[in-house]
């Protein structure tokens, strides 16, 4: 099946069969490696993927889905060198042990923190006034969707609300 995905603001073409998840288009068509394969179930959230804005488990969608669609990944969000305020927090707080999680971390907690900023409500606190406010318990509930095996959640959390402050 064709399918044209905008991935990190450049388009590609993509002809695979129409049961290709999207994790799978990523990693094996499009060489984009950084979106990793866990579980393959969406429960760990290590193949966080932002599209259109939103937080999403590649590996739960197909590619043919997103026709069109605008995905960020890993890759689009910093560079050796200049990396996101996020990538810098997360380096900062060693917010990673073995590191397979974090590109799904990184990518789940951007978007959560323009969740924040666009004032989406959460069960733990309803609606924020700013990225100030987030709690240990705001950032754990926002973040549920994505587990590290290696505990390093302390430091995540650090992480975020470090990177936050700087957004807000």
């Amino acid at each position: 099946m064709q399918t044209r995905l905008t991935i990190n603001g450049t388009p590609h073409d993509l002809d695979a069969d129409a049961r290709t998840s999207l994790l799978d288009a990523l990693r094996n068509h499009l060489d984009l490696t950084g979106t990793k394969k866990g579980c393959d179930h969406g429960q760990c959230g290590a193949c966080t993927v932002i599209v259109n804005g939103r937080r999403i488990n590649a590996c739960l969608t197909l590619a043919c889905m997103h026709d069109g669609d605008e995905i960020t990944t890993i890759e689009g969000l910093g560079q050796p060198g200049n990396l996101s305020p996020l990538q810098a927090a997360f380096v900062k707080h060693d917010g990673f042990q073995c590191g397979y999680c974090t590109p799904g971390q990184i990518c789940s907690a951007t978007a959560m923190l323009q969740e924040v900023k666009d004032g989406w409500p959460s069960h733990v606190s309803g609606n924020l006034t700013g990225a100030m406010d987030l709690t240990d318990a705001e950032i754990g509930e926002r973040m549920s969707g994505n587990l590290c095996r290696c505990a390093a959640y302390p430091n995540i959390v650090d992480a975020i609300r470090d990177a936050a402050e700087v957004k807000a």
